[in-house]
């Protein structure tokens, strides 16, 4: 499978993670000690602060919201040997109400496979 392909495929066990409301498989796609910017722009650093903030999320507000990946393919660009920018438009549906997003990514080769170093969500405005 290409770098490309393996992204996507990470992309995709990220939606999938959240729609399950998994907030272990959902970290477990990051590196130990990646940065995660939320829509509103609090800033969490690493692994288990990612899963504790999804864990509250899917137990409480975000429960039964879905991940979307709208807007096309996502773009996937190197930056260097084992690391990868992924710039994606889609979004969350909870209770019917899609909120559109751009998120960026960094993907970072490991000796676990590809895994996100960096998160960040901003919204699009309706």
């Amino acid at each position: 499978m290409s770098n490309h392909g393996e992204i996507t495929a990470l992309l995709t066990r990220l939606a999938e993670a959240w729609n399950a409301g998994d907030a272990t498989a959902y970290a477990a796609l990051f590196t130990e000690d990646a940065d995660y910017i939320s829509f509103d722009g609090r800033h969490g650093k690493g692994r288990e602060i990612i899963e504790t903030v999804h864990r509250r999320l899917f137990d409480g507000p975000l429960k039964g919201s879905t991940m979307a990946a709208g807007g096309g393919e996502a773009t996937i660009r190197p930056l260097g040997d084992g690391a990868m920018l992924v710039i994606s438009v889609g979004g969350t549906t909870l209770a019917g109400d899609l909120r559109t997003s751009i998120v960026s990514l960094t993907a970072v080769r490991t000796p676990g496979g590809w895994r996100f170093a960096s998160f960040q969500n901003t919204r699009v405005a309706s």
